[in-house]
């Protein structure tokens, strides 16, 4: 009964049958979500009364659970959302899984003793992004779907340097984007994924030339092949997507990683039940093989429904019995005038039943076989007996009836044990330190894709922000140059060597869009921008940038303009007021559906249902959607003016188009083309 290797299934929990089917079909672990800051806000989820029932229920098992509090905290919800984790805490959370920068160091620092786990939508995807997070007081990590073999064994080393947990997605959904990075569903329709609301606009049609229709919609996720080469890596959490799946699809993922783990053999009506069932024709491991292209994609056909309906039945015989998961020692004793005792032990806790005192036998005596029948009868229990032993004496008569009684009693006291909460309660308080925006002057940046965008008149322009893929390049030596830090990192080798070249070239500050590129830029020694893909929506999210050596901060596109001004901050806080935003990053491009990359001519578009075309564009093997339509905010200087800067953000616009949005800027003129306001005035849910 014990595990062969001894890392943990992690299964995912909507409601309670979910729980049940989890627990039943063989998991070490199970994450779940509250009601409010979940990233499945659609999913039932728990109050916290069924949180506590769900933690004691999970706890008399031997699993553990963990808390999504996942999704990024707006300013006037950041006091909830530390309540709600403390009196998790309080309640026996095993851990909490977090997104937002600023809640993970807050509860590192009011309640240290919290076992923090940084989320996918933390985009970890190279080796460098552990060192911010261990500094926070991240213990687990669960690492981006996108990554190889390879690069999952280099974030192993590192975080095995660091004594952090290594979480890797072996089963399930595969969203195009990277987690954390997506913003296609908002700014289509106001339903944030890092809010929790995905509405899934990427299933839906989105053509790339000569591409499958579908370009956006990947099949699922299945590593189970390859979880004892993961666990050899040192991968030591096997998680497992759908909090918004049905029972049976839990149980039979957790049931089969289980078998994988155990055995590295899956029994084949099951296997080929995951296959046939819950998938989107077929499942895909490209990512870790790093065989990415057209066969990666899939949709759920109609064949794919009708067939699970099907196979439930069977699924259910996969957790309609307790699972036996944990081992006791049973001791019996039967001595002439005294109480019968029998003692429960699990190795950590010991509980004692008291019965009536023994008969002298009548007829027949009892016999220590008699004893050990009654008192293993464990079935209705997640217990099973592993040794102990009955000490009877000669000549005593006990009922079956009474032992049964004892065993039902003593078992109950240990579920109680097993339940209770072992640490201390935490009576920590948030309280929101008062601030006053200090007063700015409003600095304007043009981020430029190439150098022929270099605009023709400088004034008023305080700095330009330039890609690390491009050669270094000095525009005007009385302006600030930025070099840009792609936001997919395909290997930190060479941003630390093209850092170096434009260091040496005068540049003295990075815009960063993700923790790796954090910290590899402050070991170079440069200043550091904060940029969109670290999603900074809240005042203690901006504090954890400043903690981390940050001097200004591009707010997340997210937020309302409002709520952005309310925001203190001690650093520079700048918002981006023109230009087609990027909603998603791959790394399988969906442009090579239809086109070899020796054939791309970096002009590519996907075009949607309603015919509307997004230009995607590639960064250093990574690539990028980006919005239809540009933000246009020039004609709203009155709200933009209350930042400490802007930024002019341009990509594909033509030489000439890139001065007249300047100028157009600089006048407060109002939009020449089809444009949009972003969330800026509508925000998300």
């Amino acid at each position: 009964m014990k595990n062969i290797r001894k890392a943990e299934i992690l299964a995912p929990v909507g409601d309670s049958d979910m729980l049940v089917a989890a627990v039943r079909s063989g998991a070490d672990a199970v994450y779940l979500g509250a009601k409010d800051f979940s990233a499945r806000r659609n999913a039932e989820n728990f109050s916290l009364s069924e949180l506590k029932s769900a933690i004691e229920y999970c706890h008399i098992r031997g699993v553990r659970v963990y808390l999504t509090l996942n999704i990024l905290i707006k300013e006037n919800e950041f006091e909830n959302a530390f309540l709600l984790a403390r009196d998790a805490y309080n309640i026996g959370i095993d851990g909490i899984i977090i997104q937002d920068l600023g809640i993970a160091r807050v509860l590192s620092e009011k309640i240290p003793e919290l076992p923090l786990h940084a989320s996918t939508q933390m985009s970890v995807h190279s080796p460098s992004a552990l060192l911010p997070l261990k500094k926070l007081g991240f213990t687990q990590v669960v690492v981006a779907r996108e990554m190889s073999k390879e690069e999952i064994g280099e974030i192993c080393k590192k975080a095995q340097e660091l004594s952090m947990t290594v979480e890797v997605f072996v089963h399930g959904a595969l969203c195009m984007s990277v987690s954390g990075q997506c913003l296609l569903s908002a700014f289509l329709g106001s339903r944030s994924g890092n809010r929790g609301l995905c509405a899934g606009p990427c299933r839906l049609p989105f053509k790339a030339k000569g591409g499958t229709g579908y370009d956006l919609s990947l099949k699922d996720l299945s590593l189970l092949e390859y979880l004892g080469e993961l666990y050899d890596m040192g991968v030591r959490s096997f998680k497992i997507e759908g909090r918004m799946k049905r029972p049976e699809y839990v149980a039979a993922a957790t049931a089969a990683c289980r078998q994988a783990l155990d055995n590295g053999i899956i029994e084949t009506e099951l296997e080929n039940t995951l296959k046939n069932v819950f998938s989107r024709s077929g499942f895909t491991a490209g990512y870790y093989q790093n065989r990415l292209g057209r066969e990666m994609f899939g949709i759920r056909t109609k064949d794919d429904v009708l067939a699970s309906d099907t196979a439930f039945a069977y699924l259910h015989t996969l957790y309609r019995n307790e699972r036996k998961s944990v081992p006791i020692g049973i001791k019996a004793e039967i001595l002439k005038d005294k109480p019968v005792t029998l003692t429960l032990t699990d190795g950590e806790n010991s509980v004692k039943a008291l019965g009536e005192i023994p008969q002298t036998a009548k007829n027949r005596a009892l016999t220590s076989e008699d004893v050990l029948k009654n008192i293993t009868k464990l079935g209705a229990t997640p217990y099973y007996d592993e040794g102990g032993g009955v000490n009877l004496d000669d000549g005593l008569f006990v009922s079956a009836g009474e032992l049964n009684l004892l065993r039902r009693t003593a078992c109950e006291m240990l579920d109680s044990e097993r339940a209770k909460v072992k640490h201390a309660q935490s009576n920590a308080v948030y309280i929101k330190e008062k601030k006053i925006n200090k007063p700015h002057k409003n600095k304007l940046y043009v981020r430029i894709e190439k150098k022929e965008q270099i605009p023709k008149n400088f004034d008023g322009i305080d700095g330009i922000i330039y890609p690390l893929e491009n050669e270094p390049f000095i525009f005007n030596d009385n302006i600030l140059h930025i070099v840009d830090i792609p936001r997919g990192i395909i290997s930190e080798d060479l941003i630390a060597t093209r850092l170096e070249k434009f260091k040496e070239a005068g540049y003295k500050s990075c815009l960063c869009g993700n923790l790796a590129a954090l910290e590899i830029a402050r070991q170079k020694g440069f200043a550091i921008f904060a940029d969109t893909g670290l999603n900074i929506t809240n005042s203690e999210s901006i504090k954890t940038a400043e903690f981390f050596g940050v001097t200004a901060a591009v707010m997340s596109v997210e937020e309302t303009i409002e709520d952005l001004c309310k925001i203190p901050s001690d650093i520079e806080k700048g918002i981006i007021v023109y230009g087609n935003i990027p909603l998603m990053l791959f790394k399988n491009c969906p442009l090579k559906n239809g086109n070899s990359c020796d054939k791309c001519d970096k002009n590519g578009t996907l075009t949607d249902r309603k015919g509307i075309e997004f230009p995607v564009r590639c960064r250093l093997s990574y690539s990028e959607l980006l919005n239809s339509v540009p933000i246009w905010m020039a004609d709203k200087r009155q709200d933009t003016e209350k930042f400490d800067f802007t930024v002019l953000y341009f990509t594909r616009e033509t030489p000439q188009r890139v001065n007249e949005v300047i100028n157009s800027y600089k006048n407060g003129l109002p939009p020449d083309t089809p444009h949009t306001r972003g969330l800026y005035y509508r925000g998300t849910v």
